[in-house]
């Protein structure tokens, strides 16, 4: 277990880790590539096969990869003071890149929505533009909203739990964060399957929405994920209160994806409604 690691037992002289060859970044690399080909291929008009490939080989690499790491944690001397204080910076530097990435979609967002008349072929200089009918944002929106404000309740108090070591409170607030999270997906789903404007060919106010929104909810996906490894590892008491960054960094990421969420909520849904659809 990752608890029961020795600090003093390094083979190396020195207190970082140097990681053997790895395949998982290479392949990872084509996976991914795979992955957004066949979402390109599929928005164009094209089957699903390609995402679905992707998906598949994705999801190897990430279990392949997140086993390996694991696997180091265990190792007795690798994961030393300093090599965690690195692990926390990098993922500190890796939520800023994320939220750089997200200042893109609200950069292109703002501007058509601040300058209307840049909107190409727009006979009126209005935001949203003639035509389109929005998602009342008390309905799904402000739900889904509840419940991702929820789940960051929740999995404070799982890390809450851990550094008390409660270990029951642990297990309860991560698994309930996950079912949170997954509720959000569906809901997502829900509201995607329902939207009152197309995925595609309905202009630049369907673009930015689910450019924002559907990498959003992709990285609610990915959290999950991480969540729900952490709630496996929390079962079989892979972490203790003194040494449980794997956790953490879950941690820090859901909170980042509920904090996207509230401002895509306050600035797409709210800010941004005009004449509502009604189902």
């Amino acid at each position: 277990m990752a608890n029961t690691a020795s600090e003093g037992s390094t083979p190396y002289k020195h207190p970082y880790h140097l990681v053997d060859p790895s395949p998982w970044p290479l392949l990872s690399a084509f996976a991914g590539g795979a992955l957004v080909s066949g979402l390109i291929v599929w928005a164009h008009g094209g089957g699903l096969w390609l995402v679905l490939l992707g998906a598949l080989a994705v999801l190897f690499c990430m279990a392949g990869w997140w086993r390996d790491v694991l696997k180091e944690s265990r190792t007795p001397g690798l994961h030393t003071p300093v090599v965690r204080i690195g692990l926390r910076y990098g993922m500190i530097l890796f939520i800023a890149s994320e939220v750089m990435f997200f200042v893109a979609f609200f950069w292109a967002y703002f501007h058509f929505a601040l300058y209307p008349e840049h909107v190409s072929g727009a006979e009126t200089a209005i935001w949203p533009p003639a035509g389109i009918h929005t998602f009342d944002p008390f309905h799904l929106p402000f739900l889904n909203t509840m419940i991702l404000l929820l789940s960051g309740c929740t999995v404070t108090w799982a890390h809450h739990a851990l550094l008390h070591n409660d270990r029951k409170g642990l297990v309860t607030g991560l698994a309930l964060t996950v079912v949170l999270g997954i509720s959000f997906t569906m809901l997502q789903a829900w509201e995607y399957a329902s939207a009152p404007f197309a995925f595609s060919g309905g202009g630049v106010y369907p673009s930015t929405f689910y450019l924002a929104t559907g990498f959003h909810g992709f990285h609610v996906i990915v959290g999950t994920i991480f969540l729900a490894v952490c709630l496996v590892r929390a079962i079989r008491g892979g972490f203790s209160a003194e040494r449980h960054f794997g956790f953490e960094a879950a941690a820090w990421y859901w909170h980042f994806v509920d904090v996207v969420w509230l401002f895509l909520f306050v600035a797409i849904y709210w800010w941004g409604v005009g004449e509502i659809a009604h189902h």
